[in-house]
């Protein structure tokens, strides 16, 4: 799996010390506290006389060197409140340590704040891509960890990406799930986890109301990937109502069944909640199936379809009057007027926007046919 290589390769201190001291001039007070810090033994003093660095000599050569040493020792203790502190000042001091930003990153990821994983996310992208883009060293002695370098960078980047992902995956607010899944497809239309990130995405688009987001979400979807039956049904859904693409439509609402026939029950389910909801998304599909059949005029395959939905309409009861409703009328149509009056006697039976009409034809029928019970 390629996220866990990702993480692997990022484990790895490829590139160690990152930031090299310079010659301490100890006649100095900073060269005096650095000389300090090099002889503390205890990890506690010598973070606190780093700390003490920091605040001091924020301008120091010597200070990238210092706030490297911070962040490793506070990523080794847990502390991503002072790792991202760390980072912020490493940044900084040093604007291209992509390594900094990458731990600033997992420190925002540790913390589970949205908006900082988009922050640090950004920067490490940045950094990452500007490592990626170093030139090629003419002296071949120096080209294999330029390799490596790129490698390395171009690794970085797509966690960066990852990041954005998981984010949106985990994320309980769609708006935040939006901005997020928005963030990482402008920033890599391209990027692995770009189709990845469109599911989310459009639930997060339904749960907002935004419909036309989350239908242009689904049609990009599908166009590779007809796995997600919610996807299908709202694609297959919105073409009905706007009367367009009735092969899709088809298509899509025929591919439903398919799917949820093939599908195991999700883990930590129950099976009478896996038979509603396959239930709840199989009568739609035949629903959308039928109805576009009956608007079409070819009666007998809607029929067909609409029979199939009726029982599982019990699982998705605002279906049911229109099911009734549509069977009594295709099968008026097909000339089977016992099985039309059937169907409309149980609509008229419901509330409905359908229950006047039904009644009404029902009353036609006995009307023009003797002999209807």
């Amino acid at each position: 799996m390629r996220t866990l290589a990702i993480l692997i390769a990022l484990a790895l201190p490829i590139f160690g010390q990152r930031h090299k001291l310079e010659e301490v001039d100890a006649d100095k007070p900073e060269g005096q506290l650095l000389k300090q810090i090099g002889q503390e033994n205890d990890p506690a003093k010598k973070d606190a006389l780093m700390e003490q660095f920091v605040q001091q000599y924020p301008k120091a050569p010597a200070v990238a060197w210092v706030l490297e040493q911070l962040q490793t020792d506070y990523i080794k203790v847990g502390q991503p409140d002072k790792v991202l502190a760390a980072g912020e000042k490493l940044i900084a001091a040093d604007p291209d340590d992509t390594e900094g930003a990458l731990q600033s990153l997992k420190a925002a990821e540790a913390r589970k704040d949205p908006a900082l994983i988009k922050k640090w996310s950004a920067v490490t992208s940045a950094t990452a891509r500007k490592m990626a883009a170093t030139p090629k060293p003419a002296d071949a002695d120096q080209q294999e960890n330029w390799k490596n370098t790129v490698d390395y960078a171009k690794q970085v980047d797509t966690y960066s990406e990852y990041a954005l992902y998981a984010a949106a995956l985990t994320s309980s607010d769609p708006k935040t799930a939006i901005d997020l899944g928005e963030t990482l497809l402008a920033r890599n239309p391209q990027s692995e986890y770009a189709m990845k990130v469109r599911q989310p995405m459009f639930l997060a688009y339904r749960q907002t109301g935004a419909n036309d987001k989350a239908v242009a979400m689904a049609e990009q979807v599908l166009v590779v990937d007809q796995s997600n039956e919610d996807m299908l049904l709202v694609v297959a859904d919105n073409y009905l109502q706007n009367k367009k693409e009735p092969a899709k439509v088809h298509a899509y609402s025929t591919k439903v069944v398919e799917v949820m026939s093939a599908k195991p029950k999700p883990e930590g389910m129950s099976e009478a909640d896996w038979n509603k909801r396959k239930n709840q998304v199989l009568a739609l599909a035949y629903f959308i199936n039928g109805k576009l059949y009956f608007n079409e005029e070819k009666f007998a395959a809607a029929d067909e379809s609409l029979r199939k939905a009726l029982p599982l309409t019990e699982s998705t009861p605002q279906l049911k009057p229109e099911v009734l409703f549509l069977l009594g009328q295709s099968n008026y149509k097909l000339d089977k007027a016992q099985d039309a009056a059937n169907y409309f006697r149980s609509c008229a039976a419901m509330k409905s926007p359908f229950q006047a009409t039904a009644t009404k034809n029902l009353t036609a029928i006995k009307a023009q046919h003797s002999g209807i019970k």
